[in-house]
């Protein structure tokens, strides 16, 4: 009977087709369009479903056992290594930022945030550390370090600064009048005030990203020259128990002043800041999201720059090479960017302009949002509007795709999601960006740098 029902379906469609003019395959090539369409959204609406399907990658997708953020969830079900129950540190900062805004938002209520929190600020006093820094991935049913890399199997000072930023700006979330409240306070202290910042200058007057009881400095990556890292460096000289000099960031971050500067351009739009000297058109676009997710960067100047000005320019060159889409892919142009760093056709890269494979990563434009908001909406809608089911997944919209080579995996990275909710609700309220900076010791460490900020 079934095989009956679908002849007959098939006969009944053949012969609308041939009544209509049409041809069996072009009403094949409509009805899978007719497939990827969405409901019709006002922008309001599309900005809360994109942010609030977003946040679930960090409530729902959860690791089960601590309540941090998986590294990656496939969709697909295709994992490597079997991996899918792996915790990022860095990523996990950024999931507790997004559970302020679900809670603020109403997405979730505020008791099932409070306890989400008393799950995961225990499991991070018992996980590995590393002089008081987490590694870059944990396995999740036990806390204890997964290599990243075959020498890194330690502490990873960067991610934990995401981390860090994360547990700080829930701390200024919560009301220390309630008593599950204030002991979670208490908690995110202990872990704040045990990260060893000091530890990893070698001595030195420059921060090092990776140490590791078994392979110690071998990774020896010295944190040099304009990229994601400013925030590692502020909170290094915020810490109130392991501090580091000013001279780690002028001297070594900054390479002495000059090295950091750039007197170039790209489009008209200078890029103020670059990354080890190198001739470039201002990288991934995360570069302007990882350290602002906390770290405002509205009125943030210090000697070497005006961040406003720098992460806004950096967002520009990164639309305008879209447009002016020198290789000329499929589907770039003013409502379709987005650089970054993210899944990609040949595995994971670093898309930037200059480093182009014909992969949009919708985080870049979304997480760009309080730097263009006129232009990350008009993408965002395009998302929406024209790639529709091929692009939006139950986490929001997926990792990344490229209408060139027809390629949209049903993929999501925690570092690229965070950052979307985030800096959408920077963009909406300022959220996290006032809660963050309203940490004493962050003001003291921006002031012991030479930040100017208010």
């Amino acid at each position: 009977m079934h095989k009956l029902l679908i002849l007959s379906l098939s006969l009944l469609l053949l012969a609308a087709c041939q009544q209509a003019g049409t041809s069996s395959g072009e009403v094949a090539e409509q009805a899978a369009a007719d497939t990827l369409a969405l409901p019709s959204l006002s922008d309001d609406s599309l900005f809360s479903l994109v942010q609030e399907r977003t946040f679930q990658y960090f409530w729902k997708g959860a690791e089960p056992v601590s309540g941090l953020a998986r590294e990656r969830i496939h969709i697909d079900g295709e994992y490597p290594q079997n991996d899918q129950n792996v915790i990022t540190s860095g990523g996990s900062g950024f999931g507790l930022m997004a559970l302020v805004v679900g809670m603020e938002r109403g997405f979730i209520s505020r008791q099932e945030g409070i306890a989400r929190l008393q799950r995961i600020v225990p499991y991070l006093e018992k996980a590995d550390r590393f002089h008081g820094v987490w590694p870059h991935w944990l396995h999740g049913p036990t806390g204890k370090v997964k290599p990243f890399s075959p020498k890194d199997d330690g502490g990873d000072l960067v991610e934990t600064s995401f981390l860090v930023a994360g547990l700080l700006t829930v701390r200024q979330y919560l009301d220390p009048q309630v008593p599950d409240e204030a002991a979670l306070i208490v908690g995110i202290n202990r872990l704040w005030q045990g990260v060893e910042w000091d530890w990893y200058t070698q001595g030195k007057d420059v921060l090092y990203w990776h140490w590791s009881p078994t392979n110690e400095w071998a990774m020896n990556f010295a944190l040099e020259g304009y990229n994601e890292c400013l925030i590692t460096y502020v909170l290094a000289a915020a810490s109130p128990t392991h501090p580091i000099r000013p001279e780690a960031y002028h001297q070594g971050w900054a390479r002495g002043g000059g090295g950091i500067r750039s007197d170039k351009e790209a489009y008209g739009y200078p890029l103020i800041l670059s990354h080890n000297g190198a001739q470039e058109m201002g990288g991934p676009l995360f570069w302007a999201h990882y350290s602002y997710l906390g770290l405002d960067p509205r009125q943030l100047k210090d000697r070497y720059a005006n961040y406003w000005d720098l992460n806004r320019n950096h967002t520009l060159i990164n639309r305008q090479w879209c447009i002016e889409n020198p290789h000329g892919y499929q589907g770039y142009g003013p409502n379709c960017w987005g650089l970054t760093a993210s899944y990609s056709i040949k595995g994971y890269a670093g898309h930037r302009p200059g480093e182009d494979l014909g992969v949009i990563s919708p985080t870049a434009a979304l997480s760009s949002m309080p730097y263009t908001p006129e232009e990350s909406k008009a993408a965002m809608r395009y998302f929406y509007d024209q790639l529709g089911s091929r692009l939006l997944g139950p986490y929001g919209f997926y990792d990344a795709f490229s209408e060139e080579h027809d390629w949209f995996p049903q993929r999501y990275l925690a570092i690229d999601q965070g950052p979307i909710v985030v800096m959408m609700e920077n963009q909406r309220s300022g959220l996290l960006w006032d809660l963050f900076m309203s940490a004493p010791e962050v003001q003291q460490g921006l002031d012991k740098l030479g930040f100017t900020y208010r």
